[in-house]
């Protein structure tokens, strides 16, 4: 297996375990790795940017010498004060290339989050929006979630995220030609659905992917398409006797449809759901067709996409 570069961002914070372990254990693989991370929290920020203020950048060696792993692979960790996106963009968009000119990475990891991103979470989630970010500057991208809060063991993430790594190891064989749009909406993939055509959406950066690993695995996948998940009593009014009124946003209740082959309904049978997700919106020049959505969720027998497969293996 070829251990290509890779950019890895999140938006719990350069602290989380579940960034950091996931970075040792790709460390340990030997993927030259770049890590810029957003120095606190950032969850449900979605694709914020920071505007005309001034974002700190910090090199952290400690992590980088406490999580690696020993060996000649590149490992170089970085956070900024600023919004998942806003890692991205710098990231992408000339940070790199002034603080860690000997990792180009081809392609982007967001993660690995804590808690769900299913359904209508990936239009709030910072890290579904890194991904998103990585995917219009041309970069391909996967975000990745454990499903629960119910505990924090990502040892299940973390293999589910080197699996879809394998699997598009075919594919993601060199650095990606359409990074930062050369050529701007000229540069369209066919709307044929055969795999060789989803997979050009994928690695030009027009569709990237979302993992979501539930709190109990089972060890298989399932590619499927956005459930139904809704949000009940999702404010909380509260009365401050210094300021008056105050409310919290927050959903009481979480109800999602019993939907088959949805991703919600994957990771409630314990599965892991992996979702192809269009980068644009649908009537941008370069918005994904329906057809072509519809068929980059078609199952190899491993319930991976049947386009991460080069022919002979299919």
């Amino acid at each position: 297996m070829m251990t290509f570069p890779l950019l890895l961002t999140n938006d719990d914070g350069i602290h989380s375990p579940g960034l950091q372990e996931l970075a040792r254990a790709l460390s340990k693989r030997g993927h030259p790795l770049v890590v810029l991370a957003p120095l606190t929290e950032q969850s449900a920020v979605g694709m914020k940017l920071t505007l005309r203020d001034d974002m700190a950048f910090h090199e952290h060696t400690e992590i980088a010498a406490e999580i690696g792993s020993g060996e000649e692979a590149p490992l170089r960790i970085f956070s900024l004060d600023g919004s998942p996106c806003d890692c991205v963009i710098v990231a992408i968009d000339g940070g790199l290339r002034a603080w860690a000119p000997e990792i180009e990475p081809w392609l982007c990891i967001s993660g690995i989050n804590r808690g769900p991103n299913l359904s209508v979470d990936v239009l709030h989630s910072g890290t579904v929006s890194a991904a998103r970010e990585s995917a219009l500057y041309g970069l391909p991208s996967l975000s990745v979630s454990l499903a629960t809060y119910s505990h924090e063991d990502y040892s299940d993430s973390i293999s589910a995220t080197l699996a879809v790594i394998d699997g598009i190891s075919s594919l993601v064989t060199k650095k990606p030609e359409n990074l930062l749009r050369p050529n701007g909406s000229k540069k369209i993939p066919s709307d044929e659905t055969n795999p060789e055509s989803i997979a050009s959406w994928f690695l030009q950066g027009n569709m990237f992917l979302n993992l979501n690993v539930p709190e109990k695995w089972d060890g298989s996948f399932q590619t499927v398409p956005l459930g139904a998940r809704w949000y009940h009593n999702a404010t909380d009014m509260l009365q401050k006797d210094a300021a008056g009124v105050a409310f919290e946003v927050g959903a009481a209740r979480i109800v999602d449809e019993d939907i088959e082959m949805t991703d919600c309904n994957a990771v409630a049978s314990g599965k892991a759901a992996l979702t192809p997700l269009a980068s644009w919106p649908q009537n941008h020049p370069l918005g994904v067709p329906q057809s072509v959505m519809e068929a980059s969720t078609r199952m190899g027998g491993d319930g991976m996409p049947e386009w991460f497969y080069d022919p002979s293996r299919r």
